[in-house]
């Protein structure tokens, strides 16, 4: 972490990351693909109302996930591996408790969460027969989220991106004999995307009795409260982001139901084909998170080792990847949303017609959203969540819930999708502006090495 050349670090830790994200990312995609052209575009609807339960987990996963990460690396940079082993010990265990209560939770209010999510009535029994199996997961998908980064940072990126890639495969592979062969619907999709994510979970769980740099001992796996805080600190800005996110997503599901229903469209049109085109755009914030994971672990390290060179060239490094990959998702959306909406089944002229407005309205400023993104997990990774937490929190609750409110009010179902691009702009600004000023007060230290 602190010799090598960084250039080839971060590829070294980054292209595994990004793999493992983007499969990870397609346990939904795959299932929206299979729904929709075996059940049709209120399958797909139904998955877009299930999926804040997704988030709801990413939340927490993240939260742990990369807090605990992030505690780990800068406390081995420090030379304590003892204080690194209860990052990873704690984490492990809290991974496993919180997946247990929230599938406990979600299992016993389903129905009328569902109906908060956004589910009209044609949508409902679709969303709760989905949700229904894949609450069962949640244990699963949580432990993976929040130990894959433990597994990076201790150097395994490429035995992470194998558990979550393994998996992923067998979500695919399972979909299609569920959905093509047993004639499952609904069902079928969610049943193989549990057994996906338990094969992921199982694999990252094997992986504790193989750690490079530390080894743990039964009372690291006891959760300590004081850790925990720490780690919940160190992830808020994830946590911050993703829990923000979550309540971006009920909003939007809703006024796209309200205000979709007042237009020529109908709200299941809206309501499939927003979650199509957000599912989309989940790969392209994979792509860029899987950019900054790998780069998480470089800059903790660097920072708490004070080779200030270093995390100064990952960042630029880092910004000028994540933002060629939004210059890449913005050209997609705005040249190709017809086609690639077409990938996951049909529909009707409304339907297709309000996906090509969608994308390329609520998208128009998705070259911006990689470098936002990458600014609100650098912070907390030199071990300043607080900045991270405001970054976060200002893009989603500050401006975007905002502006969905007000002008959803004054322009109806295109309020929804402009209050989106004017977000990811004064986001941008905000972000930019403060790792400007945190760099340019940053000690020199050593110079900057290749």
């Amino acid at each position: 972490m602190g010799t090598r050349s960084v250039p080839r670090l971060l590829a070294a830790m980054a292209i595994p990351s990004v793999i493992a994200n983007l499969v990870n990312a397609l346990y939904n995609i795959v299932d929206q693909i299979f729904i929709g052209h075996t059940i049709g575009y209120l399958g797909n609807a139904a998955t877009n109302v299930a999926f804040p339960l997704t988030t709801m987990c990413l939340a927490i996963g993240l939260m742990v996930g990369l807090g605990a990460a992030s505690g780990f690396n800068l406390e081995l940079g420090r030379g304590d591996p003892e204080i690194s082993r209860k990052y990873a010990g704690t984490a492990f265990s809290t991974l496993w408790i919180s997946g247990a209560v929230i599938m406990i939770v979600v299992r016993l209010s389903l129905t009328p969460m569902m109906i908060a999510f956004g589910a009209t009535e044609n949508i409902l029994t679709y969303a709760t027969e989905y949700a229904g199996v894949t609450s069962l997961g949640i244990p699963f998908l949580l432990f993976s989220i929040g130990t894959a980064p433990l597994v990076r940072g201790d150097g395994s990126a490429n035995y992470s991106m194998a558990a979550l890639v393994t998996g992923a495969v067998v979500n695919i592979a399972l979909d299609a004999l569920f959905m093509f062969g047993f004639g499952m619907g609904m069902k079928g999709a969610a049943w193989a995307t549990v057994i996906g994510q338990a094969v992921s979970a199982l694999m990252l769980a094997l992986y504790f009795r193989r750690f490079k740099n530390v080894k743990f001992e039964a009372r690291d796996f006891i959760p300590r409260l004081r850790v925990l805080g720490r780690i919940m600190a160190l992830g808020l800005s994830s946590f911050a982001f993703q829990a923000s996110t979550l309540l971006v997503q009920i909003t939007v599901n809703n006024l796209l139901r309200k205000y979709g229903a007042q237009s020529v469209y109908g709200s299941d049109v809206t309501i499939a084909a927003a979650g199509i085109l957000q599912k989309i755009n989940a790969i392209f914030i994979a792509m860029v998170i899987g950019v900054v994971q790998g780069a998480q672990p470089i800059c903790s390290f660097n920072y708490g080792a004070k080779k200030y060179g270093r995390v100064r060239q990952t960042v630029r490094l880092s910004l000028i990847v994540t933002t060629s990959i939004s210059v890449g998702m913005f050209l997609m959306m705005q040249l190709f949303p017809r086609q690639i909406v077409g990938l996951f089944g049909g529909g009707s002229d409304a339907y297709f017609r309000f996906a090509v407005v969608f994308a390329r309205g609520f998208m128009l400023c998705t070259f911006l959203n990689g470098a936002q993104i990458f600014c609100a997990t650098f912070f907390p990774a030199i071990g300043k969540a607080g900045k991270g937490a405001i970054i976060s929190l200002s893009k989603q609750l500050v401006f975007l819930l905002p502006f969905l409110l007000i002008l959803s009010r004054i322009f109806g179902i295109y309020g929804v999708i402009y209050a989106a691009p004017v977000t990811d702009a004064l986001a941008f600004l905000l972000a930019g502006g403060m790792l400007f000023f945190e760099l340019k007060s940053m000690p020199k230290g050593d110079s900057d090495v290749s």
